[in-house]
């Protein structure tokens, strides 16, 4: 993940990410696939692999074990769908609706969740590492035990969630909503965070401070 001396604006950081995104490879084989509703088991969707799901509605879809690595789901509905354990490595998450979906244990290594909604959804014992989730929004979202270690958190909103025992080393925080969140056990080894955030991460530590 490329480390800024000082936190870039937004727009710059966006631009980086963008770039990234073009030179990755992505899979093109010719596997049928078949999506159905995780609760109802109807069809959702059918088609080849290499099919382009930016923006697509997968809301409730059983996704779980699923290889989509490298995928482009820039933007699609993946509100609470079941994507436990699946391979999301290197995906384009960009802008989508993951709320209140199962991410548990899936892998997000180098996946690129900008400004995606991830409230309320199931992150523990999930693999974002270098990932990023600059501006996403994290909201009550379970990510104990995360392995989030060099991870772009920047603007993030991460009041209420649950970062207990997560490994957040090297990780970028600086401008992140810390607000009520979760940090009993978690890694900030070498994290980075900006002095104005000193009072949340005390808390969320349950460090004591003797007056």
């Amino acid at each position: 993940m490329r480390q800024w001396a000082e936190s870039p604006p937004p727009r710059e950081r966006k631009e980086y990410w963008k770039k990234q995104r073009s030179r990755k490879t992505v899979k093109n084989n010719t596997m049928k696939f078949t999506i159905k509703d995780r609760y109802t088991g109807e069809i959702i969707m059918e088609g080849k692999s290499e099919t382009i799901l930016s923006r697509a509605n997968l809301s409730k879809a059983d996704l779980s074990k699923a290889d989509l690595s490298k995928a482009d789901l820039s933007e699609a509905d993946l509100s609470e769908a079941d994507l436990s354990e699946a391979d999301l490595s290197e995906a384009d998450l960009s802008g989508a609706d993951l709320s209140e979906a199962d991410l548990s244990e899936a892998d997000l290594s180098g996946a690129d969740l900008y400004g995606a909604n991830l409230s309320g959804a199931d992150l523990s014992e999930v693999n974002l590492y270098g990932a990023n989730l600059s501006e996403a929004d994290l909201s009550k979202v379970d990510l104990s035990e995360a392995n989030l270690f060099k991870a772009d958190l920047y603007g993030a909103n991460l009041s209420k969630a649950d970062l207990s025992k997560a490994d957040l080393s090297k990780a970028d925080l600086s401008e992140a909503d810390l607000s009520e969140v979760n940090l009993y056990g978690a890694n900030l080894f070498k994290a980075k965070i900006k002095i104005s955030q000193k009072e949340d991460i005390i808390r969320a530590l349950n460090i004591i401070v003797e007056k």
